[in-house]
């Protein structure tokens, strides 16, 4: 039998605090050549800042792996809190694609991670792509595996850690569902009730693994260096359920959002039918890698 990566206490935290940090899932010498690898896909130098773009963006993917090959000991953890992995569909990839904060933006001011408004914060719940009910199975689990040390002036994504009580209740209260832009909608307000804070910082190799209900932010990259961080989706097989035969087959996940709710059960059935949204931000992304290629060029070696 396989030893269990996450301890007791680290799945109180989940329940808690809707965060586990998984350290030293893969290789710096790994890290450091894949984030050198993306700045040339993006007509840039990791080791000449005078290259960079400005400010935030994705590089364009040029590989796939699956999340166990890449990051065992985070795969197996996210497993654990997802009820066992015959719970998750198939396949479960990292890519390259990684979101890059290059900085080098002097009239942006960093603030530390709080409720208070900032022009740069943009809280949202992950999940573009889909219309959200509590039992969504489109997004079991929001992953940031960190591909470059990251302080927390260094873009850090900035976590609201109470925020996933706020989410279930209100995703309870709406059995119809709501679409992505619904759930950014600034009179929802739900980040001024939140009051825990953190940034995700780290050291290449480490694994945040998060409920899927954490509204979480960008941040101002202050630092001297490009922050890389991945972002993968781990989906359900099937929707989440909260009136499992056994309370002790219920996942932390699906325990999180019970213990939000201040119920033991819940039987949930969506009023509305599951629906696919088309993202923005693809099309956005590829007129950001057409200009990057028509300014940039290939590198010289």
């Amino acid at each position: 039998m396989v030893a269990p990566i996450l301890s007791p206490s680290d799945i109180e935290q989940f329940l808690q605090r809707g965060f586990v940090r998984v350290r030293g899932c893969f290789s710096r010498e790994e890290a450091l050549a894949a984030t050198a690898r993306a700045c040339e896909r993006l007509y840039c130098s990791l080791e000449d800042p005078a290259t960079w773009p400005v400010g935030r963006m994705r590089a364009p993917e040029s590989r796939r792996a699956s999340f166990e090959e890449m990051a065992p000991k985070a795969w197996q953890a996210a497993c654990e809190l997802l009820g066992g992995a015959d719970r998750v569909a198939q396949p479960c990839v990292w890519t390259d694609q990684f979101i890059i904060n290059f900085g080098r933006q002097s009239e942006l001011s960093w603030q530390a991670p709080s409720a208070a408004p900032h022009p740069w914060h943009n809280w949202h719940k992950d999940g573009d792509f889909f219309r959200h009910f509590l039992d969504s199975p489109e997004q079991g689990l929001l992953v940031i595996g960190i591909f470059s040390d990251i302080d927390e002036r260094d873009g850090a994504t900035y976590l609201a850690c109470d925020s996933v009580g706020h989410v279930a209740r209100l995703l309870a209260a709406r059995p119809e569902g709501m679409l992505p832009a619904e759930l950014r909608a600034p009179g929802l307000d739900i980040i001024s009730r939140c009051q825990d804070f953190m940034a995700a910082t780290g050291e290449i190799g480490d694994v945040f693994l998060l409920h899927p209900f954490m509204l979480h932010s960008q941040s101002v990259n202050a630092g001297p260096r490009a922050r890389f961080i991945v972002n993968p989706p781990v989906k359900l097989r099937e929707p989440m359920r909260f009136a499992r035969e056994r309370d002790d087959a219920h996942s932390p996940v699906e325990r999180a959002v019970l213990r939000a709710l201040g119920v033991e059960r819940l039987e949930f059935q969506p009023s509305q039918p599951r629906e696919a949204v088309v993202p923005e931000r693809i099309a956005r992304e590829r007129r950001e890698w057409e200009e990057r290629a028509r300014a940039g060029g290939s590198l010289e070696r």
